[in-house]
């Protein structure tokens, strides 16, 4: 029987043009898969074919495994039951005992080049991915094989790709013999190896088009910078040149809208806003918006975001349809956009005025026409007061030396108050925080800081707040909220 599973092993790896290694471990998971149909109950099998002779062993082993991740006896043994048979055994080794070896003549040849063939497609599957990957293609071209519950299963050169329901553009009715192209968004691993997913809705599917008709994109000449979409309706791409000789937006509309045409054919229609890409980034947002007419624009660094003015009428046509023009300019842009019109942005800017006013008033102990002087001389904030140099507070022509020293000392002295009260607030809410399981000293000093400093005022926000708040992912934020909830349900 020995010399059988030689002879089968050679013929089959000349056949197939494959190492030997392959055949054998292919042989050997076809003897363990026959041998484990001798249990009821679920069993790891273990098969060993001599290399040189043919002869075989059979196993059955259990993984050695913690008390914690102990899951059931058939296939796992605790570590403190395996340590008597091996004394230094370590965790994920496993514990065998020999089995009688099946007959080899009782799952027949055929049955075993069932399995042997089926390993070899996958490691050829394999070699042709890793050969694919390693060419970092990310366009595809294929045709469309067959439609499995919506989805469709695209086949190029030798390998076979998945284009879910949800990465198809809206609307298009593809069919089984279509010619189809696609962005290769990811490789999943599953148990029957890996699957190429593919997308048409993503924006790099976009990019990736237009450097297949732009010829200067793949000469350095030109660089998309970045893409938004709503797939099959209107889409925008930020475009600067590396040569200015060249005009970015013609060269990409090619001759007669040529080659924005082309994109726009294989999207099923999609329209294309080309738009020139600044190293300012208002005008950039500002040439998103396009063709709406921007009156002006205010940039909040901190919270990045921006302001966008715009006269009554060109309101609409800024905002877009159902939103669209506005979140594909802030999606291109990576900018918040708050557009609103001249007179919202009046009313807005009183209500700020208002708000910095009364602080200065409230916190400086001065009458509104000194605290006017401050916001209108661009004061924003009591830092600003306290610690901006002296010669250009001195440059307001409504006050003189003295009457500056004293807002400077009375803005610092505010500071330092609202400092020392905040330090209150953190200490005093710390300790009961800290009581909290999993709760950190940096996270409780965090809350404390923004008024949230007992386990009942934890218990009461939800994860998103908490998020917000410090920053951390959602697993750790729910955990601390809902242990912070322990006791309503005690």
């Amino acid at each position: 029987m020995s010399r059988e599973v030689l002879l089968l092993v050679d013929a089959l790896a000349r056949e197939k043009n494959v190492d030997k290694e392959i055949v054998f471990g292919a042989l050997e998971s076809a003897l363990a898969s026959a041998t484990k149909k001798r249990f009821v109950d679920e069993a790891d099998v273990r098969v060993s074919i001599d290399r040189q002779t043919g002869e075989y062993e059979s196993f059955r082993r259990w993984q050695v495994t913690d008390d914690e991740t102990f899951e059931t006896p058939d296939l796992h043994i605790k570590q403190v039951e395996a340590q008597k048979q091996i004394p230094d055994i370590q965790l994920d080794e496993f514990i065998e005992e020999p089995l009688e070896s099946i007959d080899f003549g009782r799952i027949g040849a055929q049955a075993a080049k069932q399995v042997i063939f089926q390993k070899i497609r996958d490691a050829e599957r394999e070699q042709i991915l890793a050969d694919f990957m390693e060419r970092e293609e990310h366009l595809i071209s294929g045709t469309i094989k067959r439609i499995e519950r919506g989805s469709a299963i695209v086949e190029f050169g030798k390998i076979e790709a998945l284009l879910p329901r949800d990465q198809m553009i809206p609307k298009e009715n593809l069919r089984v013999g279509d010619r189809v192209r696609a962005y290769l968004l990811r490789v999943d691993r599953t148990v029957r190896g890996p699957q190429i997913i593919l997308s048409r809705i993503t924006p790099e599917f976009l990019t990736k088009l237009f450097e297949l008709e732009v010829p200067e994109i793949e000469e350095g000449l030109l660089e998309i910078v970045s893409a938004s979409r709503d797939p099959g309706s209107r889409a925008k791409i930020a475009v600067r040149t590396h040569d200015q000789r060249l005009d970015p937006i013609g060269t990409c509309v090619g001759m007669r809208g040529s080659r924005v045409q082309a994109v726009t054919n294989e999207l099923a229609g999609e329209r294309v806003d080309i738009i020139l890409w600044s190293e300012d980034p208002a005008t950039s947002v500002i040439n998103a918006l396009a063709p709406a007419e921007v009156t002006s624009i205010v940039v909040d660094e901190d919270r990045h975001s921006m302001d966008v003015v715009v006269e009554e009428e060109n309101l609409a046509q800024a905002i877009g349809r159902g939103g669209q023009n506005v979140r594909l300019a802030s999606e291109l842009t990576g900018w918040e956009i708050n557009l609103m019109t001249v007179e919202q942005s009046t009313e807005k800017n009183e209500q700020e005025f208002s708000k910095i006013r009364d602080l200065f008033v409230a916190k400086l102990d001065v009458d509104e026409e000194v605290a006017d002087i401050l916001v209108q001389e661009g004061f924003n904030t009591l830092e600003e007061v306290a610690y901006v140099p002296l010669d250009e507070m001195l440059a307001i022509e409504s006050f003189d030396e003295a009457t500056v020293n004293e807002l400077r000392s009375r803005a610092r002295n505010s500071l330092l108050t609202s400092a020392i009260v905040n330090e209150e607030l953190v200490e005093h809410g710390i300790e009961d925080l800290l009581k909290i399981d999993g709760m950190d000293e940096d996270t409780a000093r965090t809350l404390a800081s923004k008024g949230v400093g007992t386990q009942e005022q934890l218990a009461d926000l939800d994860g998103d707040e908490l998020i917000e708040m410090t920053g951390m992912d959602s697993e750790r934020a729910n955990q601390l909220i809902m242990t912070a909830r322990a006791p309503w349900f005690a």
